[in-house]
């Protein structure tokens, strides 16, 4: 039987940074899910400088690293330096904005059995690239799950 579910959630992200949402994803969709046997996930964040990806779920250091690599390839002295034009709201903004394109506002997971078929080690990250959250200075970021499959 065809299926297909559709929730949001909001998520703090307490600083700036990657940061593991798997849980929270898993506990949102977890009375959907669990009747489709093969389908597919699709998780969008409804923001231009945050971003989702899938990474090593265990080692807190691997998030650490992630970002430190992201402020080395989009550096925050890029707009003071007069590399970027769009700079009024503040120095990590538009590295905000080229670190969410770089790692992109989706994700597609398989749906197996009633779980999403994330290797044992991989997680669910979502990448805040400002320390601020953009606008209200806040961290709250929006995402959409929409699970599709059949049981």
């Amino acid at each position: 039987i065809p299926m297909w579910a559709q929730h949001e959630i909001s998520i703090t992200a307490p600083s700036r940074g990657c940061h593991l949402i798997t849980s929270e994803v898993n506990k949102a969709i977890q009375k959907d899910i669990s009747s489709i046997k093969i389908g597919m996930a699709n998780l969008f964040i409804q923001h231009t400088s945050a971003s989702l990806t899938i990474n090593e779920n265990a080692d807190p250091d691997v998030r650490r690293d992630m970002e430190v690599a992201l402020n080395k390839i989009v550096p925050a002295t890029w707009t003071r330096d007069g590399t970027f034009r769009h700079t009024d709201e503040g120095d990590d903004d538009m590295p905000g904005h080229v670190k969410a394109s770089l790692m992109g506002p989706s994700l597609n997971i398989p749906i197996k059995n009633g779980r999403l078929a994330l290797g044992t080690w991989q997680g669910i990250y979502l990448n805040e690239h400002r320390d601020q959250g953009g606008w209200g200075g806040g961290h709250t970021r929006r995402v959409i799950i929409t699970l599709q499959g059949q049981s």
